[in-house]
């Protein structure tokens, strides 16, 4: 059986919820243990309504701005890509993890004040390398931004890959000369195989 909502007049705006001076219906527990004890919301009556009614239209007002806002900062990131320079082991892992914390405070820096809150990662980042990352200010106001994730040192395995092409012949030789015996080994195997076939 669905509980029934109980009405309240917030007393200050509640983010997704409403805006000071919005009549909400919410559900008796959160009305009993948030909005209440702490003063956040109260009883409606026409009087209490009225006497909010400037601090609504103020509170509107205030939400257009920041709405305003963040559009244009949406617009601003449009295509943005950061870096982010973290220790990493000689494989590319990295000592920790690039969190939502971290894209925040590098965008902040880069001039896009961004909450966490509004930054989407899925899993913390755990390797060098590029990534996307969603941004999401409001339901419908979202972008996405690069994520570049360098060593702070030159890895002996970035290094070994690019030079490997370079270096291609004078690589083959010793691996062939290591790996003769085993090739020997594999051969006299074959072989044995061979002369069961034959027998």
């Amino acid at each position: 059986m669905a509980t029934k909502k109980v009405e309240l007049l917030l007393n200050r705006t509640i983010e997704n919820l409403g805006l000071v001076g919005d009549v909400v219906k919410v559900k008796p527990g959160f009305a009993r243990n948030y909005l209440l004890p702490h003063g956040f919301a109260e009883a409606p009556t026409p009087e209490k309504i009225e006497a909010l009614k400037d601090l609504r239209a103020k509170a509107r007002a205030e939400l257009a701005k920041l709405r305003s806002e963040r559009e244009a900062l949406i617009a601003r990131m449009e295509g943005v890509a950061i870096k982010l320079i973290r220790s990493v082991n000689d494989a590319g892992v990295l000592y920790g993890a690039v969190t939502q914390r971290d894209i925040s405070d590098q965008l902040v820096a880069d001039g896009y004040p961004v909450d966490m809150r509004a930054v989407r990662l899925q899993n913390p980042i755990r390797r060098i390398g590029s990534y996307a990352c969603v941004i999401q200010l409001d339901r419908d106001l979202r972008t996405e931004v690069g994520i570049e994730v360098l060593p702070d040192r030159t890895l002996e395995i970035l290094t070994a890959a690019e030079a490997a092409p370079a270096e291609e012949p004078a690589a083959e030789a010793p691996a062939t000369e290591g790996a003769a015996p085993a090739e020997d080994a594999d051969m006299g195997k074959k072989g044995k195989k061979g002369k069961k076939a034959k027998a």
